[in-house]
């Protein structure tokens, strides 16, 4: 029998969470209020990737605000689909972008802006700040 951590040499089965999170999709359900202008908050404290050039993890809180069009993102799938970068060698910068790209080809919403708000290190303190669309009043 394989040890949970791979190191006998046996092959190991992925873990729930991680067979999960590698068929994680962006679902969406019908907006159940189309016409009428509003706004989604979702934050995502926990997101993480590697950096390019030191393979040196990256932690960062992500703030999605959007006014949803035809569909609304589903919680647990988001989550999932985020957690899908963690071994990723990206930049800040494409990460957010690619993201965004992302969650607007889900859901196709009217206005949408995503924060990556990355932890400081080396005394370095990054935010990148992304949107697709025009914001409604609400």
């Amino acid at each position: 029998m394989a040890s949970p951590s791979g190191h006998d040499g046996q092959t190991r089965t992925p873990l729930y969470g991680e067979r999960a999170i590698a068929e994680a999709t962006l679902l969406c359900f019908d907006n159940p209020r189309p016409g009428r202008a509003y706004e989604v908050a979702i934050t995502l404290p926990e997101f993480t990737c590697l950096c390019p050039f030191s393979g040196y993890p990256d932690f960062a809180t992500l703030r999605l605000l959007y006014q949803p069009g035809p569909r609304v993102m589903e919680l647990k799938a988001i989550k999932l689909y985020v957690n899908g970068y963690r071994d990723r060698a990206i930049s800040h910068e494409e990460v957010a972008n690619r993201l965004l790209d992302d969650f607007v080809a889900a859901c196709e919403p009217v206005w949408m802006r995503l924060e990556a708000d990355f932890n400081p290190r080396g005394n370095v303190h990054t935010v990148v700040r992304v949107s697709h669309g025009v914001r409604q009043s609400c």
